[in-house]
């Protein structure tokens, strides 16, 4: 397989494992019902109608299609990414995670009008906003095309 089409399949299964997760969450718990699992840890059902940490959920509605142009627009330029550096390692294993969480998420915004969130982690009675396999997949992509910036040597210009 051409490793174009690698990074494409990559995407598609962080999507399709997203989306399974967000199946299984919506299936088995009832809005907003917390199950610990750790002292630190909780499997719960929330909706995100905004952005990261609930950026702009009170809206309105709008936002629900600004975020889904938002993302299928950053998806192209993805994709286009992915194709121009398929043969690299770190860059494009970087831009499917985010392709396939921008994904994930925006799949959830098309069926439901919000994102499906579910991973609650806290400390000392102290919450960090609930979020998801496709957060996570993003945050990792953005974490990794920093990684790639900072030390990749072609893309220094000392």
């Amino acid at each position: 397989m051409p490793s174009f089409a690698r990074w494409l399949a990559l995407a598609a299964l962080v999507s399709l494992l997203d989306q399974g997760t967000k199946l299984w969450v919506l299936g088995d718990f009832h809005p907003g019902e917390v199950r610990a699992v750790t002292d630190f840890f909780n499997l719960v059902l929330v909706f995100n109608p905004g952005a990261a940490f609930s950026f702009l959920a009170a809206a309105g509605g709008w936002q629900r299609w600004f975020f889904i142009v938002l993302a299928l627009g950053i998806s192209v330029w993805l994709v286009v990414m992915i194709r121009r550096h398929a043969a690299e390692r770190l860059l494009p294993l970087a831009l499917a995670l985010v392709l396939g969480g921008a994904l994930g998420n925006t799949i959830d915004r098309l069926y439901l009008g919000a994102v499906v969130d579910f991973l609650d982690f806290h400390v000392a009675g102290r919450h960090w906003p609930a979020f998801n396999l496709a957060d996570s997949a993003i945050v990792l992509g953005v974490a990794l095309m920093i990684w790639h910036t900072l030390t990749v040597k072609e893309n220094r210009h000392d």
